[in-house]
């Protein structure tokens, strides 16, 4: 699912995305979503796309 586009999305919505897509799988050897935030909780790296002020895909880019 490709993330909700900021002009046409609340900030719950694009706050659920975030949580729902980067979900705790609770198997850090399987997951890796930590390590490719640096240990960061994805609501806090993603906080300027969930408020509006920045792109989903800009802030995925700094990660890759």
């Amino acid at each position: 699912m490709r993330p909700p586009a900021i002009e046409h999305s609340t900030r719950e919505e694009r706050r659920q995305y975030i949580a729902e897509t980067f979900r705790c799988r609770n198997n850090c050897e399987l997951c890796g979503i930590c390590r490719v935030y640096n240990g960061k909780d994805p609501l806090i790296v993603y906080e300027p796309y969930i408020e509006g002020k920045e792109e989903f895909y800009e802030i995925a880019g700094r990660y890759r």
